[in-house]
């Protein structure tokens, strides 16, 4: 019988699961040991290897086509096909972006485990597909500026793409181009400056963040076709949220630079207070309700908006050596606690 390849800490999972079972009496000792039997430790991580090979030949394309700009012979040849029509070009990056992806379905169908290389070749569908769209707003251009429509038509496009393509990648562009349309959408609007309704960038996102955030949990599963891409939809919203928050923690509801500088940290204090409290709030949730997503954009994002508050308010106020001093001190309590946490788990483990 084949032997499931599973890593170390999938292997010590699975290990806890079947002790507790036996302890429970819902296994007996025969079919346990037949389960321990079943897996084993892979003695490399092969997933991984593919995982970023793809990533770096996809880097690589985008060098390839960047590297040809510094060609003298290359950049001669482009002279010459400057004049060629956008619509061609446009043409073109259309036909391209129907080929990858055409090719990245039948793939995804004849190899459905190979997930990386499907992936790839939505990627490639994907820069052509912005590529496309980019050469369709120079076509269609009145010189209204309203370009932000263009991003508005790619995340339609990219959208009905993942969800007919069942496509997890391509639905994280969609995503991102929907934060870019929002973005330039509100710029415009406020005729390119920083501020919309009385909002910067960084308090704009947060909304914008929690409201992905709340239709990923509480409105896409009534989507059908939108379902699948749920939890991705939930990370993303976290992101932006907390990201945001997180900026706005630092630089409060400021348009300007010069003016913020003027200004002391305190006197936003309320914007950090409320970013750590969003962060706790997220993380006491996470481990309340075992949402493992919840609880590390938590802990992670409280100890980042602490440590940002620590050298706002003690960089230019105490001594340089104190500083560091009580930066050390702070590390070593925190390597002391997860110390004794991996401590008292691995005292559990042992029978």
């Amino acid at each position: 019988m084949r032997k499931l390849d599973v890593s170390r800490q999938e292997k010590e999972t699975l290990d806890d699961a079947i002790d507790h079972w036996l302890k429970l009496d819902i296994l007996d000792a025969r079919l346990a040991e037949r389960l321990r039997d079943s897996y084993e430790v892979k003695g490399f991580d092969w997933k991984r290897l593919a995982q970023y090979a793809f990533w770096i030949a996809l880097s690589c394309v985008v060098l390839a086509f960047l590297s040809l700009f510094a060609d003298k012979m290359v950049l001669r040849w482009i002279e010459r096909l400057y004049d060629t029509p956008d619509t061609v070009i446009c043409i073109f990056c259309m036909v391209s972006a129907v080929v990858f992806y055409a090719w990245g379905f039948r793939h995804k169908r004849r190899y459905p485990d190979k997930t990386f290389s499907n992936e790839a070749l939505m990627a490639l569908g994907v820069f052509a597909t912005a590529a496309f769209i980019g050469y369709l707003g120079k076509i269609i251009d009145k010189g209204s500026g309203h370009f932000s429509l263009l991003f508005l038509a790619s995340v339609i496009i990219y959208g009905v793409l993942a969800v007919k393509l069942s496509s997890k990648l391509i639905w994280v562009f969609t995503l991102v181009s929907f934060g870019i349309w929002f973005a330039t959408e509100t710029a415009y609007h406020s005729n390119w400056g920083f501020r919309f309704w009385g909002m910067n960038y960084p308090l704009r996102f947060t909304i914008f963040g929690a409201i992905i955030t709340a239709f990923s949990v509480f409105w896409q599963h009534r989507f059908k076709p939108l379902k699948p891409f749920r939890q991705l939809s939930y990370v993303i919203g976290l992101t932006y949220l907390m990201v945001a928050l997180w900026l706005l923690s630092i630089f409060g509801n400021y348009s300007d630079l010069d003016k913020w500088s003027q200004v002391r940290q305190w006197h936003i204090f309320y914007w950090g207070l409320l970013s750590v409290a969003v962060s706790f709030g997220l993380a006491w949730y996470g481990l309340k309700r075992r949402d493992n997503i919840a609880r590390e954009f938590g802990i992670v994002f409280f100890v980042l908006n602490i440590y940002t508050r620590f050298f706002e308010y003690l960089w230019d106020n105490i001594n340089r050596a104190v500083f560091f001093l009580l930066l050390a001190a702070s590390f070593w309590y925190i390597g002391r606690w997860a110390e004794r946490v991996w401590g008292s788990g691995t005292k559990q483990k042992t029978p």
